[in-house]
């Protein structure tokens, strides 16, 4: 952990290049049809989340029969609520959308000390950091560099990884690494860019380093967990819980790695985070089936033709517009908008008049029979944010620091 500040400020610099928006290939710019299925899919989630505000008495966790569930401190998923009502007024310009944005985040102020969660990022960047982002507020912005503090307590500094699981101090789950934390990494970029303070950023940087070097195989698939010795940082091997097994390729565990290496590789510079990114990219792409939508496990045993995870999907499309832009690549893009247009036209709750959410055709926790194709509140959340990098793209970057 010898990052210094003016080499992490450089490197930032560096990759800022990659900021830029892409434009769509010839051949999707001239596919009639497309932009329009994604403005009906952006109009239809906006007015979903409008129409079911009022009714909420909690943070959106899971529906069951098409109506959500909650929770009251948001569990891991309380972000992705205030952060689809920011979506959604970034995409309609109504000032209520924004009301009841700052509101709920406000909900989550409790969070932002809780240190027995490596999802800060889920809780406090989708919604602290976009608010702050979006209105220059202070206490937005001190709120989510409270949360890094919180998440930087995880640090294990023998084997240079966040802890996933359980509270400090507890031994169950001292060593154990989940493909999901790639995710919450970029809140500490934040921190040190807002405080110039390297730690934040160096703490995320090891992290992202552990995950590369025990995650991808060689044909870029990737186990859901990595354990190790919490005593000594020594290497254990790969275990799953979301996924089919420890051999198996969860397909939103993927679709975090794509997305948070590549947000890594805008953060520091380093191209090994952008070679992985693309590795775990091209190994996703070539399991997709015709119809571009996941299945919940890329090597389950009945893959391709399992249940779907349509939320892998949108998580995917995010980070390969991303990848495309960072890797000079428009094929990641064009990619990213074929699963985003098959989603639009299929994975949408359009027939039902009980649906709550905008996105059915999920998969939570196949191993536990929790959720499978149901909704769930980041793939609105994914939707809305994909659909935007197309049609607002300078609006959706400064909202989550593109």
């Amino acid at each position: 952990m010898n990052l210094s500040r003016r080499t992490l400020l450089t490197s930032a610099a560096t990759a800022a290049v990659a900021t830029a928006a892409m434009p769509l290939s010839p051949a999707l710019a001239e596919e009639s049809g497309t932009l329009a299925t994604l403005r009906s899919a952006a109009e239809y989630t906006a007015a979903k989340a409008k129409a079911v505000a009022p009714t909420l008495t909690g943070f959106p966790v899971i529906t069951k029969a098409e109506k959500w569930s909650y929770s009251q401190n948001g569990d891991w998923v309380g972000g992705f609520w205030p952060g689809t009502l920011w979506m959604s007024y970034l995409y309609t310009k109504d000032e209520q959308f924004k009301t009841l944005a700052t509101q709920w985040a406000d909900k989550l102020a409790p969070r932002q000390n809780d240190t027995g969660t490596h999802d800060l990022g889920f809780l406090f960047y989708p919604s602290w950091v976009t608010a702050y982002r979006l209105t220059g507020e202070a206490k937005w912005r001190d709120g989510a560099i409270q949360a890094a503090s919180s998440l930087i307590q995880r640090y294990n500094d023998k084997g240079h990884f966040i802890r996933a699981w359980g509270a400090l101090g507890t031994p169950g789950n001292a060593g154990r690494v989940i493909m999901d934390t790639m995710m919450n990494l970029d809140l500490l970029a934040f921190a040190s860019k807002e405080t110039g303070d390297p730690k934040y950023l160096t703490i995320a940087t090891e992290h992202a380093k552990t995950t590369q070097k025990a995650f991808p195989r060689p044909d870029g698939s990737t186990p859901h967990v990595f354990d190790f010795d919490p005593a000594t940082g020594a290497a254990i091997g790969p275990n799953s819980v979301q996924g089919y097994g420890p051999a198996s390729c969860w397909s939103r565990g993927q679709a975090w790695g794509i997305y948070g290496f590549t947000t890594m590789y805008r953060r520091t510079g380093d191209p090994q985070f952008l070679a992985t990114a693309r590795k775990l990219a091209d190994y996703a792409l070539s399991k997709l089936t015709p119809d571009n939508v996941p299945v919940w496990d890329y090597l389950a045993p009945q893959a391709p033709y399992d249940v779907k995870d349509a939320s892998a999907g949108l998580i995917m499309a995010c980070g390969l517009q991303d990848l495309a832009v960072a890797a000079k690549r428009p094929a990641y893009r064009d990619a990213a908008l074929r699963i985003l247009t098959a989603t639009s036209k299929t994975c949408l709750t359009r027939e039902s008049k009980r649906a709550e959410a905008a996105v059915a055709r999920c998969t939570r926790n196949r191993p536990a029979e929790d959720g499978v194709e149901v909704s769930l509140p980041y793939a609105d959340y994914y939707l809305l944010e994909a659909i935007l990098r197309v049609l607002r793209p300078a609006e959706v970057s400064q909202a989550i620091g593109l």
